[in-house]
């Protein structure tokens, strides 16, 4: 579905329509004066990760991103902070 967009008041006087079309898939982008606000959309629960996964998730992660060795050096990242 796309996004809809409503205003604050439609928004307010709405809402119990709103969240069921929501709980079906829809999204909607809230406005004030016709800028947006905020937005509504359906939400995902998350699968909690155990602790082997977590870690294998990092593992990858430090591949990813790990520079060359000397790459990085926490001292001068330490001192360019204080800067």
């Amino acid at each position: 579905m796309t996004n809809q967009q409503i205003g604050t008041f439609e928004a307010k006087t709405h809402f119990s329509q709103i969240i069921e079309k929501v709980e079906s898939g829809a999204d909607f982008i809230i406005t004030r004066r016709g800028k947006p606000v905020a937005k509504i959309i359906p939400f995902k629960q998350e699968k909690e990760m155990t602790f082997k996964e977590a870690i294998e998730k990092f593992k990858e992660f430090r591949k990813l991103y790990r520079g060359e060795p000397g790459s990085f050096n926490i001292r001068e990242a330490i001192e360019d902070g204080r800067k």
